[in-house]
């Protein structure tokens, strides 16, 4: 395993583009977003997929929320937007708002927790957004920890978990931690709230009106 950094963790363009290559060649890549370390793999590389739940010792029937860079890379990941996402995605991305998306055909069963369904959003954070953006496509995004434990909020954190079994580390820093992205799906072309995060009801309410459903499933991604 390598750290990208060691005193100062300033994440570089160097950093990206040794990163973007671990994907590509089936590696994991864990990275800063806007609420906590997130692990990267291409989400369209099953063996991959399948390291990234084993070395998580994540249930399968758990999906794996993605990052993509924009909405143009979405049509990889989902079927069509919900008319009720719109207003959403223009209020709340980039940031720590993942919308779940019925999952386009060739997006792989794994990936979604056999749920056929997938949860994607575009990154606030500088490193999460430039990975993306120098990847071209959709990575993986799931926090970088194993299942049950904290969410790691610096790349010490992500060591101690997951040690060798991660193939590089961006340093970014400490990444705020507290709440995770706020997750939203829709039931009945109606946004329903699948779990609470830094984006509040409150926030949410006042974009969607009266057309949000509060109460849905609990969902980790």
């Amino acid at each position: 395993m390598q750290h990208s950094s060691d005193s100062e963790p300033q994440a570089t363009s160097s950093d990206i583009e040794r990163a973007v290559a671990v994907i590509r060649q089936g590696g994991m890549v864990a990275f800063p977003t806007e609420t906590y370390y997130g692990l990267a793999v291409d989400p369209f590389n099953r063996e991959a997929v399948s390291r990234l739940f084993a070395v998580k010792r994540r249930a399968p029937d758990k999906p794996i929320l993605n990052l993509v860079p924009d909405r143009e890379k979405m049509v990889r990941l989902v079927r069509r937007v919900p008319p009720c996402y719109e207003p959403l995605i223009a209020a709340f991305w980039p940031g720590p708002l993942t919308l779940v998306f019925a999952a386009a055909e060739d997006v792989p069963v794994i990936l979604t927790g056999y749920t056929g369904t997938v949860g994607l959003r575009i990154s606030s954070n500088p490193v999460a957004a430039g990975l993306a953006t120098a990847y071209g496509g959709p990575i993986s995004a799931t926090s970088a920890n194993l299942s049950g434990l904290p969410a790691a909020v610096t790349a010490a954190e992500v060591s101690s978990q997951l040690g060798p079994d991660v193939d590089l580390i961006i340093d970014g820093g400490t990444t705020p931690g507290g709440l995770g992205s706020t997750i939203i799906g829709v039931a009945d072309e109606r946004p329903v709230l699948l779990r609470a995060g830094v984006i509040s009801r409150e926030k949410i309410s006042e974009v969607l009106g009266d057309d949000f459903v509060l109460d849905g499933p609990v969902s980790e991604q």
